[in-house]
């Protein structure tokens, strides 16, 4: 990181992964392309989870290339000012990969669910309705670094 200064220690980065609800994706696309996609994800051990649908671009792409880039903003606070915000954002580098194992999907779709809906029967019914149309993603992190950053 070039201005140190901003830099978020690796607790508030977690803090931010664990507690912020999307990020997006950037994949290595088509003709080399980079593909990036807004996700819903959870920070569990270590490593990012996220779902999708079992066939499309993003899929496409994790299979022909594992390493991926993931970014997630607080939504900040309006400065004094009344127009700038000071944000805070981490940027994960690591590898993707599609999880084959159905006791491991389910696992990760009931932390995914729980953060998101608003009771775990809900979480429990979706996973019922949707494991057989329902890909999950993790992400492990190799490098990941943050920073505040104040508009002006």
């Amino acid at each position: 990181m070039r201005r140190k200064k901003q830099e978020l220690s690796k607790e508030e980065c977690i803090d931010i992964l664990t507690n912020e609800p999307r990020g997006v994706l950037a994949l290595l696309g088509d003709y080399d392309y980079p593909y990036t996609v807004p996700m819903s994800h959870v920070y569990v051990d270590s490593k990012i989870y996220f779902h999708g649908a079992m066939k499309g671009h993003k899929n496409d792409a994790a299979r022909r290339y594992d390493k991926v880039s993931y970014c997630v903003m607080d939504s900040g606070v309006k400065n004094d000012d009344g127009w700038s915000y000071t944000f805070k954002s981490v940027i994960v580098f690591g590898k993707i990969r599609i999880l084959t194992d159905e006791n491991e999907k389910i696992d990760k779709l009931t932390y995914l669910g729980d953060k998101f809906f608003p009771t775990h029967q809900d979480t429990i019914d979706e996973i019922e309705r949707l494991l057989g149309k329902t890909e999950v993603f993790e992400i492990t992190v190799e490098h990941m670094s943050g920073k505040i950053v104040e508009e002006k």
